[in-house]
């Protein structure tokens, strides 16, 4: 009896002690192993068993894209301004065996070499430079990075500039700068709205003086088509009323009282002087022909 129990516990142990030497390595990871204390392999995703108490995992590396905020970073520009600029550094280890053995604290080691890397980097440009170069910086930090790292099995893929702080001094500049710069833009759009307030002012001006000269101008055509028509219209009539006295063989006495007629419109006028047709100068004549004129129109039997 004794011995079945002691053969139970040791089918027990056996079956833990395999049972923990089983691993399963995740998507994304690789497992370092070490066999008595010397690198042998690297798992990659997948089931694996462990040789026990010979095989150890040295490492579990994780091979996704990690990303890491340093702090901010004391650097000094070409022309002596000292400024504080913190970096956000993304990158991928790319060979496990060579991110465990390759450095101590590759983290660490990163942080170091970007910040010797930018003070580098800024050392050559001047602060306008630097605050306007984000994308320069950025980019001969990747590169410098990257190449060092290699040897650490590590990819650097950027490196971000995430704050550029100038001394107070220079912020307070920069900001009054900013503010003058506002102030100018907003004077120029002020002026280029009251330029564009007062070209519409005096267009609609223009227009309206066109319209109200096409307005004139249409009077006065009326108008003097309307005088038109009524010389027209009077000479019509003059034309009319002789022909119809042409066609009626006016005597002689008709004519001489049309001739007065004539005579008393002429003398009703402004003219200060008048010259009778020599047919009117005698007036006797001419009052012996009214008269008869006027017996003669006067019916029957009345006395004129």
């Amino acid at each position: 009896m004794v011995g079945w129990i002691i053969l139970g516990v040791v089918v027990l142990i056996l079956l833990i002690v395999v049972i923990s030497n089983i691993k399963i390595v995740p998507q994304a990871s690789s497992y370092v192993m070490e066999r008595m204390g010397v690198y042998n392999t690297t798992w990659e995703a997948g089931l694996h068993f462990k040789i026990p108490f010979i095989e150890r995992v040295a490492k579990k590396v994780s091979l996704k894209e990690q990303v890491v905020d340093f702090n901010p970073q004391p650097v000094i520009t070409r022309d002596n301004v000292t400024m504080q600029i913190d970096t956000v550094v993304f990158f991928q280890v790319t060979d496990a065996k060579l991110y465990t053995y390759g450095v101590e604290r590759p983290i660490s080691a990163i942080e170091n070499l970007t910040a010797t890397t930018l003070r580098n980097i800024i050392g050559e440009l001047e602060l306008d430079h630097t605050l306007t170069s984000r994308d320069v910086i950025n980019t001969k930090i990747t590169a410098t990075l990257d190449e060092a790292t290699d040897k650490w099995g590590i990819k650097v893929n950027r490196v971000e500039l995430k704050n550029i702080l100038p001394p107070s001094e220079i912020q307070d500049a920069m900001e009054k700068q900013m503010k003058a710069e506002r102030q100018r833009r907003e004077a120029i759009l002020r002026a280029e709205g009251e330029k564009r307030s007062a070209i519409l002012v005096a267009e609609g001006e223009k227009e309206s003086a066109i319209l109200r000269a096409d307005a004139v101008r249409e009077q006065r055509i009326r108008e003097a088509d309307g005088e038109a028509q009524a010389i027209m219209t009077v000479q019509r009539a003059q034309a009319d009323a002789i022909r119809m006295l042409n066609e009626s063989h006016p005597t002689q006495q008709v004519l001489t009282l049309k001739s007065l007629d004539a005579l008393a419109v002429v003398a009703d006028g402004r003219a200060t002087k008048l010259i009778i047709p020599s047919e009117i100068q005698n007036l006797a004549g001419l009052v012996a022909s009214v008269a008869e004129l006027a017996s003669t129109a006067a019916p029957e039997g009345e006395t004129p």
